[in-house]
């Protein structure tokens, strides 16, 4: 239903606009650990190459500090007035450090791994949640046309409890960041929620009108907010799951302005010109209540392969299709138990199905453009977003729980997940569950059939 990304960073960063250079910190040098993944051509697996990948963190999490000392120009979730009055002032006057990656943020690769812990204590302060994407090379994202292929990877995350969301998701965030230094410090992120959190909006700060959020220290929201087209390959955690694409006009990055963003950070959730629900495919969603969990025919107490197929050609997705591979059995997405309900893909046909079976008043999936936007936004390469955050505006019950909360459960959709409507509140998961972690390992991308050995009937 919703892509929230409050995500909390333990300081900030600035930005500058796309004519200038901001300023690089010498604190600490920007490293970015190295991950393998697989790009496959031949049948089930058979024939798959070593991508040499690096991943990099999101600038919101960076330290931003004043150029010439230790002053943090954006601290706990306010802006240094000083140093950051106007947003062209930040420019000139904030550094942005490059990131010690397991000691503040507890982030981890292995030769094909990536491992993110949920609260980390560090020597200065304390990180919670991550938010990083895959590169091709040290200033470029990796891009990946979806359309025609299959992502496949492994993930554990046993140890996520309700409330939390080790999410794998595509954006069409630009290639190269943006500004100075651009990806290589993890700028120019974007989403269907039309993201307001983001202290680098477009090259520029987005200082100006900032308003520190009330139930997080660490977060707030500025006037401006980048929006683009997202595709939810994975949200979930040992609960719950969620299938998700979100149109949005246009596809690729563009701005907008205060509470004309829409989504999850503006007053009127629909103002927006993006999909800030989606048309989701959640097992337990559709009445299927033994699929996933722990012990389940899914069981998330183990490790899983996950395997997603984008079906269509050229600018056209017409179908995503979901298998999972454990216990060397291949298992397929569950048809539904709610009457009028048929399928286990996501198509145009579901999501229209879905809103009437649902009875959603508002379905701004197919307003946006539905499945047709989908497939342009895939059209312009997408990067791959690996991150772990708690909720601070819906307490993930949007996911794992029943919601919204004064709607009688059994009316179809309402129903999500077994997570109680109290659970999810992010003072009590980080409490509670500060050692929380998600690890996504062997990443395999080629033409449909190419990762794993398909069912013959599938």
């Amino acid at each position: 239903m919703v892509s929230s990304f409050a995500l909390k960073a333990i300081t900030a960063f600035l930005a500058a606009s796309p004519a200038s250079a901001w300023l690089i910190g010498k604190e600490q040098t920007e490293t970015h650990p190295k991950m393998q993944w697989k790009r496959c051509t031949g049948k089930g697996g058979s024939s798959c190459t070593n991508v040499n990948g690096e991943v990099v963190i999101d600038a919101n999490w960076r330290w931003l500090h004043v150029k010439d000392g230790y002053a943090n120009c954006y601290d706990g979730n306010k802006w240094n007035t000083t140093a950051c009055a106007t947003n062209a002032d930040c420019t000139k006057n904030c550094a942005i450090e490059g990131a010690d990656y397991r000691s503040t943020y507890g982030i981890s690769t292995g030769t094909d791994s990536l491992t993110l812990k949920f609260v980390t204590k560090g020597q200065y302060s304390t990180n919670i949640g991550s938010r990083l994407y895959l590169m091709k090379d040290s200033s470029n994202y990796e891009m990946f046309k979806l359309i025609g292929n299959e992502f496949t990877f492994d993930v554990d995350l046993s140890q996520l409890p309700c409330g939390l969301n080790g999410a794998l998701y595509f954006v069409s965030m630009p290639q190269k960041g943006h500004g100075q230094p651009g990806a290589k410090y993890g700028t120019g992120y974007c989403d269907a929620q039309c993201a307001r959190d983001l202290k680098y909006i477009n090259g520029e700060a987005n200082a100006e009108g900032w308003q520190p959020s009330s139930n997080d220290p660490n977060a707030g929201i500025g006037k401006k907010g980048a929006c683009c087209a997202e595709m939810d390959v994975w949200e979930a955690n040992s609960v719950s799951t969620a299938l998700t694409p979100h149109s949005c006009q246009p596809e690729g990055y563009s701005v907008c302005e205060d509470d004309g963003c829409g989504g999850t950070y503006s007053l009127d959730r629909y103002a927006g010109s993006c999909d800030a629900n989606g048309c989701d495919f959640n097992p337990f969603r559709v009445g299927v209540k033994d699929f996933y969990g722990k012990g389940k025919t899914v069981d998330t107490s183990k490790k899983m392969t996950v395997v997603t197929q984008f079906i269509g050609s050229g600018n056209k997705l017409t179908e995503l299709k979901r298998f999972y591979v454990q216990n060397g059995k291949v298992i397929a997405n569950p048809e539904p138990q709610i009457e009028g309900m048929t399928g286990n893909s996501i198509t145009q046909e579901w999501c229209d199905r879905e809103q009437q079976i649902f009875q959603e008043e508002i379905y701004p999936f197919n307003k946006w453009g539905g499945m047709a936007s989908m497939g342009k936004g895939m059209d312009l390469g997408m990067v791959l977003v690996m991150s772990l955050w708690d909720d601070h505006y819906a307490n993930m019950l949007w996911l794992d729980s029943n919601y919204p909360t004064d709607v009688d459960a059994s009316k179809p959709g309402v129903a999500r997940g077994d997570c109680d409507i109290s659970s999810g509140v992010p003072a009590d998961v980080e409490s509670k569950s500060p050692n929380a972690q998600v690890t996504f390992s062997n990443i395999k991308f080629g033409p449909i059939g190419s990762t794993f050995a398909q069912p013959a009937n599938s």
